[in-house]
């Protein structure tokens, strides 16, 4: 992992220093993660306007992002992601989660970034669902990077997990 310069934030939400030591020591890196992700995501709905990324570190943003990605990927995989609109979102990932050391992850990003270049048509216009169904018969490349995806959804959630954790003032103040 590449110690990075830090990018300030005008939004470093407040976190309650026991209930993060308490989380910490879990050891689960889902739970870290969302701790960090919460406030931003509270913050993003309660300005109703993407333009709040521009107010985070680059990290911050990454790990909005990220958390937008494993929201949609979980459910419908990349082509749930990508119709529902956030293939901006994915635009600066491979060079961030390359920066954390998640080099795998940046490849998949890149790669899946590539094929919906490829496909963007299926995805400029507003999709029914019975279209959307058919974009998984028609689009079955996807089928592999969806199998990347899973295979490198924890060790890069770790990764990022001990990035925040040795970074915690990029993401959140104890209190």
């Amino acid at each position: 992992m590449v110690d990075l310069p830090v990018m300030t934030s005008s939004f470093i939400p407040l976190i309650s220093k026991i209930h993060w030591e308490s989380i910490v020591f879990q050891g689960d890196d889902a739970a870290v993660f969302e701790l960090l992700v919460q406030p931003l995501h509270e913050e993003l709905y309660k300005r109703n306007d993407f333009a709040f990324l521009n107010d985070l570190s680059p990290m911050q943003q990454l790990y909005l992002s990220f958390d937008y990605l494993r929201a949609q990927a979980g459910q419908g995989g990349f082509i749930q992601f990508l119709a529902n609109g956030y293939a901006p979102l994915m635009l600066n990932m491979p060079e961030w989660l390359k920066q954390l050391g998640a080099d795998d992850m940046a490849l998949l990003i890149d790669d899946v970034l590539k094929v919906y270049v490829l496909n963007n048509e299926y995805f400029k216009q507003e999709i029914s669902v019975e279209d959307f169904g058919k974009l998984y018969e028609e689009l079955k490349e996807f089928e592999l990077l969806d199998k990347r995806y899973e295979e490198q959804l924890m060790p890069t959630l770790h990764r990022m997990v001990e990035y925040a954790i040795t970074h915690l003032g990029e993401f959140a103040e104890l209190i």
